[in-house]
């Protein structure tokens, strides 16, 4: 006897499948799978999913908007300076209740893995204390990850590199950092050496704010893939933002593409946040803030859609929801063609997965009981209406529902009722 079993679903490959759960895995995957389960789900017509995944957030600061202030200029710089003041007003049972408040936001959406980064600058590091209670107290329905985050920089920072090293002492999972903040190019060059080696003794993997600026200058990524290269940290290597890119000369671009996929460096825009702080020094032309995404899934390097922030110093909207941020990824880098909107789901999910390196991911036997059930008809129909999760499932065991997207209408001779659902090609 099965402890679940989901019946009728489609998944994203386009076949519809039972999927059967005992204990937290998926023990059978069939067209029809008889027998018996303690609870059933009918997924007939609708999407199952494997579950959203965020690689790239900042849960100690998230749903802070409007502490101490508003980001009245909407800018980068100005968000790191209200962080900067509200991160010593605020306390671990203060940052650890507004974590566990998002992380329930985002197991009622089927996010069920964030990576989040930690800001390591102050001495005190209860940021640090505050996200390592929370990523135990979700454990049983959320994968959090943790980076070491250096936000005033590894070097500016008077004891930047003291704290980090003491957070992943404490137990963080991921070297971090900002190179383009740091007070000089070279500088900032010198700390991503410096973070590589740290991470490669250790044996962790890397995930830096890179570029994150509209300075066709910084060219941080190319080191971060050389000290990748030569310290043999392939794969484990991840560049977020990189909005730097968006302005760079197209010659370079053309050797530093092969640089990056030589180092299987993997990319993190955020699109959702991108275009709101980048080109605030624009008039016109605007730039989009976006980096070169379909350049580089060409070249055959991973690139996954982040959330960054929700309600925060620097973001003031959100909802903890991935679809957001691939319908708005969809747009800004122009990705229309069915295809390529179908691949704007999988970054949400596979790919974003295989970036943070999740064991035991995906709709396939012997997996981790992990999956979420949409209102939806696909993967490009979910991204359309960003599509209500009917039901939840998390490490075997249903932990959110939700009713589908129904409308009563009273219309002289039109339908009682509407769903938004695409009409089936």
């Amino acid at each position: 006897m099965f402890d679940l079993l989901i019946q009728g679903g489609t998944l994203p490959d386009g076949t519809q499948q039972d999927i059967a759960i005992t204990g937290d895995r998926i023990t059978e995957i069939a067209p029809k799978i008889e027998g018996s389960a303690f609870e059933v789900v009918d997924a007939t017509g609708d999407l199952v999913s494997p579950p959203f995944v965020d690689p790239h957030f900042h849960l100690d600061a998230t749903l802070s908007y409007g502490q101490p202030r508003v980001n009245a200029s909407g800018t980068l710089l100005e968000g790191i300076d209200l962080w900067g003041e509200l991160r010593e007003q605020a306390t671990v049972e203060d940052m650890v209740d507004r974590a566990l408040t998002y992380c329930d936001w985002a197991a009622s959406m089927g996010l069920l893995a964030i990576r989040t980064h930690v800001d390591t600058t102050p001495d005190h590091l209860r940021g640090v204390t505050a996200m390592l209670e929370v990523r135990e107290a979700v454990k049983d329905y959320i994968d959090l990850q943790l980076v070491a985050f250096p936000q005033d920089g590894l070097y500016r920072a008077a004891n930047g590199r003291e704290n980090l090293l003491r957070a992943l002492d404490m137990g963080v999972d991921v070297v971090g950092g900002i190179p383009h903040f740091e007070r000089t190019m070279s500088d900032g060059a010198a700390s991503v050496r410096d973070l590589c080696e740290i991470a490669a003794d250790r044996g962790l993997p890397v995930d830096v704010h890179c570029d994150e600026t509209d300075d066709p200058q910084s060219r941080h990524v190319e080191t971060l893939a050389a000290e990748t290269i030569r310290l043999g940290l392939q794969g484990r290597v991840a560049g977020s933002h990189l909005t730097s890119m968006h302005s760079m000369d197209n010659y370079y671009v053309s050797k530093l593409l092969p640089l990056m996929a030589e180092a299987e460096l993997a990319a993190i825009p955020n699109p959702l946040i991108n275009i709101v702080l980048q080109g605030r020094h624009d008039s016109f032309p605007k730039r989009r803030g976006l980096t070169r995404v379909k350049e580089m899934q060409a070249m055959g390097i991973k690139v996954g859609w982040g959330q960054d922030c929700v309600l925060d110093p620097w973001y003031s909207l959100g909802t903890a929801d991935m679809l957001d941020v691939a319908f708005m990824g969809l747009h800004v880098a122009q990705m229309t063609h069915p295809e390529e909107m179908a691949r704007c789901f999988t970054m949400v999910t596979q790919t974003n997965a295989e970036i943070i390196g999740l064991q035991d991911y995906g709709l396939r036997v012997g997996a981790q009981a992990s999956l979420v059930v949409l209102d939806a008809n696909d993967p490009v129909d979910a991204l359309r209406q960003r599509a209500a999760r009917r039901v939840v499932v998390a490490k075997g065991k249903v932990i959110a529902r939700s009713p589908r997207a129904e409308t009563q209408l009273t219309l002289a001779g039109r339908p009682g009722g509407l769903r938004r659902r695409a009409p089936k090609l």
